[in-house]
């Protein structure tokens, strides 16, 4: 059984402002960093510093708005960012150590230092246990710290979202990730349409561009988009069930009607605004990610994608369900009778490029096109992170090792590691072994776990948001299948919605 959050140890207790000896602190840090850019930097600059520093002091006052913050700063990492000795350090790593330093001042200014015992704790420990095991065996500790450092920082930031976010910050933090998953879907069709960027991403004959956005590669763009669709999508489905939802009558009794009506309180105030948001605005939300979706050409992400509306379908139930069911059925049928031609052809041929390589014999000698390269790529890296387990079964080459040691195990013409296998769950094999893929899916169907007991204990905009957080599961868990999508501060994404998760699942069991 998962690990439940005990009310003696919990420590999400309703939030309290910072004792006034941190808060002179924090000002007079403040006051210190103004006077320095106004007296040395360039009137810009110096904007930017007073800024800066304003808004600092306002997250060591109340951390949970850092991680509003944050939301949208994670998709955007990349161009601000610097790499520093191989470790790229930027404004999300910052914004997440001034969240967490702030969580930390304000327990000390309470005098009680106290960590949260949430679902997932248990799990989470034991998979960067084996993590850590795996270190001896490591080609690179530099790059194992790199790799063991992301975990971490999830795991931290989902103890603070257990530990301090509360029922009145949960629309605020969706409204996040919908925004910011929207301006990404922007950038992408901006660029899709005007062909802005590289020439290999050329499409059509040079009518259009894959969609990259921030994110350097299409694939990785897919990816982040179908972290935040199923959340749009869940929320779509929830506002247009209430919209048909009839309303109840004949079942209060005269007592109860005649009772004054409530006011709301400013804890629901968000939650009622989203009520009144027509479902045309969460149609376009989706359909603005679905389109750069298409946009970004990444057949993992379309797949993953596939995958997550199927289960958000069913989890909504209903006519959404049998809707979706009969749909893959149709293409499950049509594509065991090889009727791809009657996909549309840019997709069909996206997926008919790929069965053509299923029949090379031999990897190393393959005939390289176009059409086949990225396919026979990743088939290539497959096998190398296949014979790193064999050699490596029980604890694997070490954690964040795979690019490492690659050159001892690269086939034919494929040289550059790439960074990792395109498929996580064979990388953590290779990295970790059987232990570490035996504890990252204990991990892994644990976080499943909690996100359908969320669902199932949840009702209204809270089922929506729990639906979306576990289908955003499911598409992670697909797309990663042929990728890695922890890069580029999309793990970082992952535990919010996890956090979520919890969340929910909390919140649900409160009266």
């Amino acid at each position: 059984m998962l690990p439940t959050i005990s009310p003696a140890r919990n420590s999400t207790a309703v939030w309290q402002p910072v004792a006034p000896r941190a808060r002179g602190a924090a000002l007079a840090v403040a006051l210190v960093a103004i006077g320095v850019g106004l007296v040395w930097l360039p009137l810009s600059l110096a904007a930017a510093a007073l800024l800066g520093t304003i808004a600092a002091a306002l997250i060591l006052l109340h951390p949970v708005w850092g991680l509003v913050a944050l939301i949208p700063l994670i998709p955007f990492s990349l161009p601000i960012s610097l790499d520093a000795g191989g470790v790229r350090i930027g404004g999300v790593e910052a914004l997440l150590a001034l969240i967490l330093v702030a969580w930390l001042l304000c327990m000390a200014a309470r005098r009680q230092i106290v960590i949260p015992h949430p679902p997932l704790l248990l799990p989470w420990l034991l998979w960067l246990g084996v993590i850590l095991a795996s270190w001896p065996g490591a080609l690179s500790l530099g790059d194992a710290l790199t790799e063991t450092l992301k975990w971490l920082e999830m795991l931290a930031l989902y103890l603070f979202i257990a530990a301090n976010v509360e029922r009145r910050h949960l629309p605020w933090l969706i409204g996040a990730i919908l925004l910011a998953g929207m301006a990404q879907a922007a950038l992408g069709l901006y660029q899709f349409l005007f062909r802005i960027g590289p020439e290999g991403f050329l499409l059509f004959g040079g009518r259009f561009l894959r969609a990259y956005g921030t994110f350097r590669q299409p694939n990785p763009y897919g990816g982040y988009l179908g972290l935040v669709l199923p959340i749009a999508y869940s929320l779509l489905l929830w506002r247009l069930a209430d919209n048909h939802q009839p309303p109840a009558v004949g079942h209060q009794s005269s007592a109860a009607s005649r009772q004054p009506p409530q006011l709301p309180t400013p804890n629901s105030l968000l939650s009622i605004l989203y009520s009144l948001l027509p479902a045309s605005c969460f149609l376009f939300a989706f359909g603005l990610m679905v389109a750069a979706l298409y946009a970004s050409q990444s057949r993992g992400a379309w797949i993953g994608f596939a995958a997550a509306v199927v289960v958000v379908s069913v989890v909504r139930g209903g006519r959404s369900a049998a809707l979706f069911a009969l749909a893959i059925g149709v293409l499950a049928t049509l594509g065991a009778l090889g009727a791809f031609q009657t996909l549309p052809p840019t997709i069909a041929r996206r997926f008919t490029d790929v069965l053509s390589v299923t029949r090379v014999p031999n990897i190393a000698i393959a005939e390289v096109t176009d059409a086949n390269f990225a396919t026979i790529e990743r088939l290539a890296h497959w096998k190398a992170a296949l014979d790193m387990w064999r050699d490596h079964l029980w604890l694997g080459v070490g954690f964040g090792n795979y690019a490492a040691i690659y050159p001892a195990y690269a086939i034919g013409r494929w040289l550059d590691p790439l960074g990792h296998a395109h498929n996580y769950y064979l990388n953590v094999a290779a990295e970790t072994g059987l232990a570490g893929l035996l504890a990252y899916g204990l991990f892994w169907l644990s976080a499943f776990g909690l996100g359908w007991r969320a669902v199932r204990r949840s009702r209204g905009f809270h089922r929506a948001v729990a639906a979306g957080g576990l289908c955003v599961l499911t598409h992670l868990s697909v797309h990663n299948l042929v990728d890695n999508l922890f890069v580029q501060g999309m793990y970082l994404h992952v535990s919010i919605v996890l956090g979520l998760l919890c969340l929910i699942y909390r919140f649900s069991g409160e009266k």
